[in-house]
Parts: structure tokens; C-alpha cells; sequence
């Protein structure tokens, strides 16, 4: 990382600036700061100027410019993401280009279930959209109030609906992307199926900017569920979840559409420091799953198939407890708990975290030995795990010992990482399910990714991005 910073000239800034206006190229240090700071406070970083376009011709001007002048463009949406791949490095020399106003739904088609939204268009905003139309769009994420499209696009967002709708990249069928050279490659097509030559798309989606910069896209819609219920089960093991997990998808099949493994530490931390928060069971478990099922026949049907999953867990002895949610606002009750998890992991002290997947059946087997490998390297630490255990990815997060000092923890952080993610090799998962590399898991990737894959990788980089100017130092 640099160390000295090292400013664009002021003219070049200038022809940027102009492309967009005064009012939207930003210079002044106070309206710059939000767009160099990330939310763990990693990755600090510096520039001389956010540039905010409005459209993309804009986009494709700056993109051209900034191939003839040689100048890094950082494309950031809402700053919500987790590995330093939206945030400019500390040296200065880059230029963050926000799609924040890049936010027009373009067009919505019920017959297709399709939606074209702009990059800056916000999740939440996107679901609320498709509740108004009737339909679902399932990608929810702790952060989508802030989130925007094309950040998840480029992050390829999981989130809690992948086991029944799959990752952002399963969401959508076309894309908009302006390239470094500042042509535009324009895909926004609604084709399920197209065999038509390489899958360009997909090359963009995941790439995390350093290919070029999505500015639009087409989404899927989905029919709004009939019925959905929300169930918080008390349990002994995740091998007891592991069972029950089993038994949902042979009884529910596509409406079991959430299955979070959690344990006790997490909502213990919710519980202590999130206000407004109830235990959902009577008596504490040492794990917890918080399952959904949804329905497109009716509330009945998915009221039933709960009801007989848990009764069949019960007589099996995999479940200890359950609650079913009473009413919507229990369900959201339950969901708020999930969802604020991180967040109440802040107040415990330093953490060290991981977002890993491994397959489904080996989730027990993994959790064991990544414990056994953090209390080598800290006895007193604390197991924070929770996560989408129906598609195999776990937040496997490590807090600090009680009372334990802070600093002296947070220096551990590579040799705890280390040990977790040499389990996650020997169990042939991905140290990064859906978060993505960004900066946080470069070198690592590159030191354990097979060789040609990196080289592959290298090949398309080079010829995307000959001149090396999008999103430089991440990824590969």
C-alpha cells in the first residue's frame, strides 16, 4: 500500500470535473470522507476526487478519459461492502466514480418477471418495487437500506434467499457495462436461455469492478409467496441441524426458502445489546436454527409443512425446542435477531471473522475443527457462528476472550485466519462465499488458488484492462 500520496494534476481533474458538473465532482475533504471510509474502518484510504455521474454517456466519458490520461477509477455503489473493494487506496492517485445517481428504474415487464433497474438503484428499494408490482425479489442482505444494485452485482451478493433463488448472479439474465476503454457493452436482454458464444455477463458479475463498471441491468421478478411462516428451533449440535436440514428439504423441497444455523454466542450478544430484542424460546440452547418455508398455494400449506417438519423433528430427537411465529411481526421479530448479529458482535470487543462455505455435509465436521484450531492459537476465544447453513456458507467469526484486551487479540488475526481457512481447504470449501476478495483476501488468493486459475484469471484482467486502471490492487 502507499505510503506517500500522490494526486492527480489539477487539469486532469478538472476535465473530469467537467464532465459531470462542479455540483457532482466532489473536492472538498468533509464531502469526500464518506466515500474513503468502509464500515469495519480496514481500509482507509484517500482521494482527490468522487466523481458522481448521471447517465451513462457520462460513465463512458469518464472511462475514456481516464484510458488516455492513466488515471485508476475506484466504482463504488452504497460503501456497504466487507473486503476493501469498493474504497481507493491511501496513496490518492484514484479517482472514486459513484453510481449513486444512476438509480431510474428503466422498466419494469410482469410477463417476463423481469426488472431493469440502474446500478445506484437501492436493494431495499428494488424489493419494495417488486412488493408494490405483486412480486419478490428475494436478494436481502443486512445492508440493503444502503446497498445498491450494482455493488451487489459486482460483489455477486448472497445474502438469506440463495437455498431457494440463488446468488445476485442467479438474479439476473442481462447487463449494462461501460468498459475501461469507455465503449459500451449492452446485454440488458431477458433471455432464460441463450447459448449464443461465451457467457460475457457472467464475467462481469463477481468481478468485483476490475473489468469495468456495471451501470445497469435486468433482474428477475418472482410471484410473491401465498403463505410463509417463520420458525426459531432450539437444538443440541449442528449435526442435529444437519438432520433437520435434511428432513426440511425433503418435506418442503423449493418452499424451504431459509435455513440459518446460529449459535448461542450471537444471540446471546443480540439479545444484550440490540434494544427491543426477545428471546425467542423460553430457555437457552447451545444452537439454534431459525428456518422459513413459503408457500405459493396458500398460508395453510406453509403453516402445515412447518408444522410437520417440526413434529417429525421432535419424534426424532434432532429438535429440543421451536417456536412458530405467531404473526408477521414475530417473523420479522426472528429476522431482525439474524440480521443484526454483526452488529452486536461490535460491543464484545475485537473481532476476527470469516465468511467461508463448505459442502452442507460437512458443516459439523467443520465447525469442530475450526474450534479446535482458534483455541490453539487463543484458548479464550469465542465461537461466533452463524449463517446460511441450507447453501453451505458460514460467517465463522471469532470474538475476543471476556475481559480480554483487544489490540493484543486483533494481533492474532493471521494466525486465526490462517487456521480456520486451512480447515476450509481440507474440507474443499472457498475462504470467501459472498463477500467477496477485494483487498482483504488478495494475497491469499493468489498464494492458494490453483496456478492456472490464476493465470487464467491475469489473461481476462489483461485483456479487459490492458492499461490496469479498474479497481487497481484488488482481486488479482
Amino acid at each position: 500500500m502507499p505510503t506517500e500520496q500522490h494526486f492527480p494534476d489539477p487539469a486532469v481533474l478538472d476535465r473530469f470535473a467537467a464532465i459531470v458538473g462542479e455540483s457532482h465532482a466532489l473536492r472538498d475533504p468533509a464531502d469526500i470522507a464518506p466515500y474513503v471510509t468502509e464500515r469495519r474502518g480496514l481500509w482507509p484510504g484517500a482521494t482527490a476526487l468522487v466523481l458522481r455521474p448521471g447517465s451513462v454517456e457520462e460513465v463512458s466519458a469518464i472511462m475514456r478519459l481516464a484510458t488516455e490520461t492513466g488515471t485508476p477509477v475506484v466504482p463504488q455503489g452504497g460503501n456497504t461492502g466487507l473486503v476493501g473493494g469498493q474504497s481507493p487506496d491511501i496513496g490518492g492517485g484514484e479517482i472514486v466514480l459513484s453510481l449513486s445517481r444512476l438509480n431510474r428504474i428503466r422498466e419494469v415487464d410482469l410477463a417476463s418477471n423481469t426488472i431493469t433497474v440502474e446500478a445506484g438503484v437501492v436493494l431495499q428499494t428494488l424489493r419494495d418495487k417488486a412488493d408494490e408490482l405483486d412480486r419478490l425479489f428475494p436478494l436481502s442482505l443486512g445492508s440493503q437500506g444502503t446497498a445498491q444494485i450494482g455493488g451487489n452485482l459486482s460483489s455477486n451478493a448472497g445474502g438469506t434467499g440463495v437455498l431457494a433463488y440463488g446468488n445476485t448472479r442467479e438474479l439476473c439474465l442481462g447487463v449494462e457495462v461501460v468498459l475501461p476503454t469507455g465503449e459500451v457493452f449492452d446485454d440488458l436482454r431477458k433471455l432464460k436461455k441463450d447459448n449464443t458464444g461465451y457467457d460475457l455477463k457472467n464475467l462481469f458479475v463477481g468481478a468485483e469492478g476490475t473489468l469495468g463498471v456495471i451501470t445497469a441491468a435486468v433482474m428477475k421478478l418472482f410471484p410473491k409467496p401465498k403463505g410463509r411462516e417463520v420458525a426459531w428451533v432450539g437444538l443440541q449440535s449442528p449435526k442435529d441441524a444437519l438432520a433437520l436440514f435434511t428432513l426440511a428439504s425433503e418435506r418442503a423441497g423449493a418452499s424451504l426458502t431459509a435455513f440459518e444455523l446460529i449459535v448461542d454466542a450471537p444471540l446471546a450478544f443480540v439479545l444484550k445489546h440490540i434494544p427491543g430484542s426477545v428471546a425467542p424460546l423460553s430457555s437457552p440452547h447451545p444452537w439454534h436454527v431459525m428456518l422459513e418455508i413459503s408457500s405459493g398455494r396458500s398460508a395453510e400449506d406453509a403453516r402445515a409443512l412447518i408444522e410437520e417438519i417440526l413434529s417429525e423433528g421432535f419424534e426424532a430427537g434432532t429438535v429440543s425446542d421451536a417456536v412458530i411465529a405467531a404473526s408477521l411481526a414475530q417473523a420479522e421479530s426472528f429476522w431482525r435477531i439474524r440480521e443484526s448479529m454483526s452488529d452486536a458482535q461490535r460491543p464484545e470487543g475485537g473481532s476476527i471473522k470469516h465468511d467461508i462455505s463448505v459442502p452442507v455435509a460437512s458443516i459439523p465436521d467443520f465447525i469442530d475443527a475450526a474450534w479446535q484450531a482458534v483455541l490453539a492459537v487463543e484458548p479464550g476465544a469465542r465461537m461466533v457462528c452463524f449463517g446460511h447453513m441450507g447453501d453451505g456458507n458460514l460467517h465463522y467469526n471469532i470474538s475476543q476472550p471476556v475481559g480480554g484486551d483487544k489490540d493484543a487479540f486483533l494481533a492474532l488475526y493471521r494466525p486465526i485466519n490462517d487456521a480456520v481457512h486451512d480447515v476450509v481447504r481440507a474440507f474443499d470449501g472457498s475462504i470467501s462465499a459472498e463477500h467477496g476478495i477485494g483487498r482483504m483476501k488478495r494475497d491469499e488468493l493468489i498464494a492458494t488458488a490453483p496456478p492456472v486459475a490464476i493465470d487464467l484469471m491475469r489473461r481476462v484482467k489483461a485483456a479487459f484492462d490492458p492499461a490496469g486502471i479498474m479497481n487497481p490492487g484488488k482481486v488479482i
